[in-house]
């Protein structure tokens, strides 16, 4: 049985020193599993799956890891 996608954990504020690295964290559940995408002004924002040098990482729970 489908079960509507929900966010159980949201993005917090973070303050990070410039250059160290950081992640932002959210978690949705649902069935089927939902996909978390993340945006910044509207911009999608590209992982390291979508450009290998990127420092963004999209972790497996839906956090968004910054390298720096």
């Amino acid at each position: 049985e489908d079960v509507p996608p929900r966010i159980v954990e949201h993005p917090t504020d973070l303050l990070v020193s410039r250059g160290e690295p950081a992640t932002l964290s959210c978690k949705a559940e649902g069935r089927p599993a939902p996909a978390v995408e993340w945006y910044k002004d509207g911009e999608r924002v590209e992982t390291d799956r979508e450009d290998p040098r990127s420092h963004r990482t999209l972790l497996p729970g839906g956090a968004l890891f910054f390298l720096r």
